[in-house]
C-alpha cells in the first residue's frame, strides 16, 4: 500500500482484519503473530471486547507504537504487548491470527508450538488460501491437525477475503 492509497486503507487492512471477528470464539485468548501495525489485533480488539489479545512483534519501533496504540485507545486492560519472534514465545494462546506474515508452511512452524490442546490458528490469506493448504499438507498431517478455507466478509460494500483456519 503505497501513500497515495489512504482511501482503500480502511477497506484493505482495518475492513480485512475485521473479517476475522464473526471467526474467533468468545471471550479466548488471542495472540496476534507479526502484529507490525497492529493489524489484525487491534481492530479484533476494539470490535470484540471479549477477547484479551496480545500482540507479538519483534522490531522495537513497532512494539513501542503498538504499547502507545494500546494506550491511547484505551485498550490497555485487554491488550499486552510482546517484542519477541513467535518461535521465542513461550506462552500459549486459544487462537492465533496474522495477517501477510509467511506462507502456512512455515507459519505451522512458528505458531503450532503457541497454540493451547484445543487452538487454532487463523490466518488471513485470500487467493492463495488451497494452494496454501496443499503445500502444507505434510506438516498439517505430523501435527495432526486440519485445516480449512474461511470466505470472511465485515459489511456490505467492503471487500471480502479467505482464511485459513488450522484446528
Amino acid at each position: 500500500m503505497g501513500p497515495r492509497e489512504g482511501d482503500r486503507l480502511w477497506q484493505r487492512h482495518v475492513g480485512n482484519s475485521l473479517a476475522l471477528v464473526d471467526a474467533l470464539p468468545q471471550g479466548v485468548d488471542v495472540a496476534d503473530v507479526g502484529s507490525g501495525a497492529g493489524l489484525p489485533g487491534i481492530p479484533v480488539t476494539i470490535a470484540r471486547p471479549d477477547l484479551r489479545v496480545t500482540l507479538i512483534e519483534p522490531l522495537l519501533r513497532r512494539a513501542n507504537f503498538l504499547t502507545e496504540a494500546g494506550e491511547e485507545l484505551g485498550l490497555a486492560d485487554r491488550v499486552t504487548v510482546l517484542r519477541a519472534r513467535a518461535e521465542e514465545t513461550s506462552e500459549q494462546f486459544d487462537v492465533v491470527i496474522c495477517r501477510a506474515v509467511a506462507p502456512l508452511e512455515k507459519l505451522l512452524r512458528w505458531t503450532l508450538p503457541l497454540l493451547r490442546e484445543r487452538g487454532q490458528l487463523v490466518a488471513l490469506k485470500g487467493e492463495s488460501a488451497e494452494d496454501e493448504i496443499r503445500k502444507a499438507s505434510k506438516v498439517l498431517t505430523k501435527a495432526g491437525r486440519t485445516a480449512e478455507v474461511l470466505e470472511l466478509s465485515v459489511a456490505p460494500g467492503v471487500e471480502s477475503t479467505r482464511a485459513i483456519r488450522v484446528a
